[in-house]
């Protein structure tokens, strides 16, 4: 996926979850972040950060944040939307004999349903944002929403679906992905569980530019993760 009218920009403050202030093109704008998630180590002042603007009418702010720049180098893509986005590009070259985005299931709506040939897919995307020596960590921030979605893929398993939990690893060179109990131990538990109960992990590495973001389409590996505490 791109972005439109790419602008650089330099962060100096997050007064609350929607809006952030950045220096760019010479005053300090009010921008509008496109993650709700603490993102505490990402939006530090002076940070790097990237800025679309989408023109669309009626809008209070005329830039989203959707990239930053860590204090160790790497370039992330804080964008919440971006992992549907992009999953389904990459869904779109895989041979899918139906794709059907935003799938009533139980008491949940799943990111995907899929179809090849005899096969039934439920298919949960979560984009990670959080890296730690070199590992990716979800989530950021308390997810009860995360976890109900676990239990509904647990369940589709049970009802003959094929289950998957994609996570689209919104930065380069970060293949791997682990609960991260500290923030929230209750995600960990649930993960595990549906590993137990046959729901497949799936980690899409990507790569990412100031302007976009794209699923490496030779880097993507299928298979059950760990609890590493």
């Amino acid at each position: 996926m791109k972005y439109p009218n790419i602008t650089r920009g330099v962060f100096v403050d997050r007064p609350n979850r929607f809006i952030a202030h950045v220096k760019a093109e010479g005053c300090t704008e009010t921008v509008h972040v496109k993650n709700t998630g603490r993102c505490r180590e990402l939006l530090l002042p002076g940070a790097e950060v990237w800025l679309t603007a989408p023109g669309t009418a009626g809008r209070k702010t005329k830039y989203d944040l959707v990239a930053v720049r860590k204090h160790n180098g790497i370039l992330i893509n804080i964008d919440s939307q971006a992992p549907n986005a992009v999953v389904r590009e990459w869904l779109e070259t895989q041979q899918y004999d139906v794709i059907r985005p935003e799938y009533s299931y139980g008491e949940s709506r799943i990111d995907f349903y899929l179809e090849k040939e005899s096969e039934r897919i439920l298919m949960e995307v979560k984009g990670c944002t959080l890296e730690v020596d070199g590992i990716g960590y979800f989530p950021d921030a308390p997810t009860e929403r995360g976890v109900k979605h676990l239990h509904e893929l647990a369940g589709a398993v049970k009802d003959g679906y094929r289950a998957v939990l994609a996570f689209a690893i919104q930065m380069n060179g970060i293949t791997e992905v682990r609960p991260n109990i500290r923030t929230h131990p209750e995600f960990g538990t649930a993960l595990e569980q549906a590993r137990e109960a046959g729901v497949s992990v799936l980690f899409l590495p990507c790569h990412v530019e100031p302007d976009g973001l794209w699923v490496k389409q030779n880097d993507h590996n299928l298979r059950s993760i760990q609890i590493i505490n």
